[in-house]
């Protein structure tokens, strides 16, 4: 329990201090003595959800650690820097890391000009993983509210910021173990493994009617198409603002 606490702190602490600081170099980023990734890639081997972990390019992961500015003693910077991403259920969920051919974009890539203009200045939050109808999961910097430090799911079925009072390893915990079928219920249609596990990283499905609607309650009845997440990102906020939840 201690060492689970000792995690989340230094992702907060790393996350929060982010830009108050001048960047710290790669190398003091790397921690050799005690990996994050051991500990995570303990929670993989027992995970009961299907997990992939994409190969890293080296020089890639290198980069973006930087670009994330946190420690590999913690969760975060050891998926950055150890994998190319992480895909749950077949790809049903994409937990970013330092990007792959199949998962083409980096955590700090994806987020600059979403969270933050330039490198190194402190996000509000911190889009960490999303998943395959349009969904995204944002790590709390003090945008999103008081709660600092805990994750955030931009739902795509009534278009909330929807507060799920866990921490970034918690949330690990979560696509590892969690029934996945359960939350999802409902936006799940028949045959959407098969779909899923084709999708590449950098898109999604997008649904007509919206999820959103009372007409697109039924996701069996809907029509779906693949687009880029780019998309699909900048539609859900747009739809925000129209339906007046941000001004």
């Amino acid at each position: 329990m201690k060492r689970k606490l000792l995690l989340i702190s230094l992702i907060l602490i790393t996350f929060v201090t982010t830009g108050q600081n001048k960047m710290k170099k790669t190398e003091e980023l790397i921690d050799k003595k005690d990996p994050g990734w051991v500990i995570v890639e303990g929670w993989i081997k027992t995970a009961k959800n299907k997990v992939q972990i994409l190969p890293v390019d080296e020089l890639k992961a290198k980069e973006a650690l930087f670009h994330t500015q946190v420690t590999t003693r913690s969760p975060m910077g050891a998926i950055v820097f150890m994998t190319g991403g992480l895909l749950i259920d077949d790809g049903w969920i994409r937990i970013l890391g330092s990007g792959n051919s199949r998962f083409n974009r980096t955590l700090p890539d994806w987020n600059k000009g979403k969270s933050f203009n330039e490198f190194g200045e402190t996000p509000p939050f911190l889009l960490i993983a999303d998943d395959a109808i349009g969904g995204f999961y944002l790590l709390n910097g003090g945008g999103l509210g008081t709660d600092v430090g805990k994750i955030y799911y931009f739902s795509p079925d009534n278009l909330e910021y929807e507060q799920l009072d866990i921490t970034y390893s918690e949330f690990l915990e979560f696509c590892f173990n969690n029934d996945l079928d359960k939350f999802y219920e409902g936006n799940r249609w028949n045959g959407w493994r098969e779909e899923v596990s084709k999708l590449k990283g950098d898109e999604v499905f997008n649904f007509y009617p919206f999820l959103w609607t009372a007409e697109g309650s039924d996701i069996n009845k809907s029509s779906r198409k693949i687009i880029p997440i780019q998309e699909q990102y900048s539609l859900n906020l747009d739809l925000r603002k129209q339906i007046g939840f941000e001004k």
